[in-house]
């Protein structure tokens, strides 16, 4: 009979308590210096264990990376009003990217360091390539709208991204120093501008336009 321990709540449990484990250690002391006993340690897990969940190192760090990814995902989900035109869309996400950044600065501050690792990268450029493929999709929409101008829509999608990233970089090292909610906005407001060439307008929830 094949033992199903992965599959149950204290076995998801222990797992998650790895990737914990690793996100807190990868942070503090870097993916390479980190070895597997560590984590095993940190975790309160014998080291058979790991190996029961993971078979490398590294793909534990894929599951931390696919983990964060999805989390990410739901909260851009929810920031955007499924009713709203392409480039609204986009800004809302933005937004929420530029906001769940800041509440995940360990995290994002590790794939800033590990990001150059030849081994790690292929992981890292995945969770990039769907957002940029997501962005692309709606780029495309709002160019059917007349809302963007016309164009290869993945260079506009690389750019949007590059503003997230950048701009969440900036705050994260204290290069732009102001309320993170006030960075989303202005990151938003960015976006927008460069895709159609206006401001956005004045939001209230979901970043609804407010009413006149």
């Amino acid at each position: 009979m094949t033992d199903d321990r992965r599959h149950t709540e204290q076995g998801n449990e222990r797992k998650q308590q790895l990737v914990h484990a690793a996100e807190q250690l990868f942070t503090q002391k870097g993916y390479g210096a980190t070895r597997i006993s560590d984590i095993c340690a940190a975790a309160g897990v014998a080291k058979g264990l790991f190996y029961w969940y993971f078979p490398t190192k590294q793909s534990l760090f894929g599951e931390l990376v696919r983990t964060m990814r999805l989390s990410l995902r739901r909260a851009q989900a929810a920031a955007m009003d499924p009713t709203a035109d392409p480039v609204t869309r986009i800004r809302q996400g933005a937004e929420a990217s530029v906001r769940f950044m800041a509440e995940h600065q360990m995290y994002c501050a590790l794939l800033d360091v590990e990001r150059t690792d030849e081994a790690l990268s292929p992981v890292m450029r995945e969770g990039s390539d769907v957002y940029a493929t997501d962005v692309c999709r709606l780029i495309e929409a709002a160019q059917r709208d007349g809302l963007v101008r016309d164009g290869e829509a993945m260079f506009f999608a690389v750019g949007v991204l590059g503003a997230v990233s950048s701009f969440s970089h900036a705050h994260r090292i204290g290069r732009l120093a102001m309320p993170i909610d006030d960075l989303a906005q202005l990151v938003g407001e960015w976006v927008m501008q460069a895709l159609t060439g206006r401001a956005a307008a004045p939001a209230t929830d979901r970043g609804e336009a407010a009413p006149r």
